[in-house]
């Protein structure tokens, strides 16, 4: 059957997305002035890269941050914040085009939400500079911090669209840029800490749901409304139905589970569509395991409005479910490769389940008709036989 032949490709290919969902692009990154850099890291949030190199010995770090600014005139963000992890309390480079028309880099102690002063700050620069092109903006420093022996720091990052009169202005306030923060390891070369780990739970989030609503439950129903059609295959399809929908719901609750979690711990982050379909679907998944219990026999006198009941919310689940997988695809924002992968994958489920139409239908006028004219003959052959 083509649901048998392409469900394990189809699974296959969910699965492949547990790979994070972003790439080490900046092992790819090269500089006009060809330094190199020890470490680099593709950063969780904002499309932003971060190259370091430490010297333990000298406490020096030397670093290139690189990334969009919003908008042509704005600015790009590199910080490290020594009492806390976001932006209050962060000591911050800040790199934009100034009046005169030069890339420059400015250091500021940022103490509140008010507007930005140019200050000193926690460590020492030693240099710093910045270019732009390609629509982005590359910040360079080496800078001394404190010896304390410290080597995992919290670091905070962030793009902005305007600078007036030398001063960036505000940045924007969409989730990508409350989420640009985390901690780094200087001698290991590994982030950590509240971003990262987020982001591993979001992966996970993401799993779970692509994999139960957006796999399993179309291809249970997909074997549910074209196997049946096959004598050969009942009750087989029956029992692959219910293992993939109740499946599905286990999985399903799971991730609907890890994104209350993320939820929690997001109280200024809210994505209210996606949060208001994924509770939907709980509660529509919830209703339909009910199904199987109340289920009544197939000429029982209620069995059509139970079929009107559970395929109206099997396929209500089916829409929802794809639709919030593509939108927590937006909030993940991975590299399109995954959003193609799960599209293609749409696309040849959506394609079986036309083929399988066509042939369930080809094969049910063939019935009717094989039926029709038997009855036909039937009936002329008893007519045959009637006395005159």
């Amino acid at each position: 059957m083509a649901v048998s032949v392409h469900a394990i490709t189809l699974l296959l290919i969910a699965f492949s997305l547990i790979s994070p969902s972003y790439s080490a692009t900046c092992n790819s990154q090269t500089f006009t002035n060809k330094k190199l850099y020890t470490f680099c890291n593709d950063l969780h949030s904002l499309n932003s890269y971060l190259h370091w190199t430490y010297e333990p010995a000298n406490s020096t770090l030397s670093v290139a941050f690189i990334a969009p600014p919003a908008s042509p005139d704005g600015w790009i963000s590199w910080a490290i914040n020594p009492t806390g992890t976001g932006m209050v309390g962060a000591q911050a480079l800040i790199a934009f085009r100034d009046s005169k028309g030069a890339m420059t880099v400015k250091t500021y102690n940022i103490k509140s939400y008010g507007p930005l002063m140019e200050s000193r700050v926690w460590y020492d620069v030693k240099e710093s500079s910045a270019e732009s092109s390609g629509g982005m903006i590359r910040l360079f420093a080496t800078l001394v911090l404190p010896a304390n022996g410290k080597t995992m720091v919290n670091h905070v990052w962030q793009v902005g669209s305007s600078v007036t009169k030398d001063v960036p202005d505000k940045h924007g306030f969409q989730p990508e840029n409350l989420n640009s923060k985390g901690s780094l390891d200087l001698l290991k070369g590994k982030g950590g800490g509240i971003s990262e780990s987020r982001t591993k739970k979001k992966n996970i989030h993401g799993i779970l749901n692509v994999s139960s609503w957006g796999i399993m439950f179309p291809l249970g129903i997909i074997v549910a409304r074209y196997l049946k059609t096959f004598p050969s295959a009942d009750p087989a399809w029956f029992y692959i139905h219910v293992i993939c929908q109740v499946s599905a719901y286990v999985i399903g609750v799971a991730g609907w589970a890890t994104g209350l979690k993320l939820g929690s711990e997001s109280k200024g982050v809210q994505y209210t569509y996606h949060g208001t379909i994924g509770i939907s679907l709980f509660f529509l998944a919830t209703v339909q395991i009910f199904a199987l219990f109340l289920r009544p026999g197939k000429d029982h006198k209620y069995r059509f409005f139970w079929n009107i009941y559970h395929h109206g919310i099997g396929y209500t689940i089916l829409v929802l479910g794809i639709i919030n997988v593509f939108k927590g695809l937006d909030i993940l924002n991975p590299e399109q490769k995954w959003r193609n992968a799960y599209t293609f994958l749409i696309i040849m489920l959506g394609g079986n389940a036309l083929l399988l139409e066509v042939i369930t239908w080809i094969i049910v006028v063939r019935r009717k008709s094989n039926k029709s004219n038997k009855t036909y003959y039937d009936n002329s052959s008893q007519g045959s036989h009637e006395p005159l």
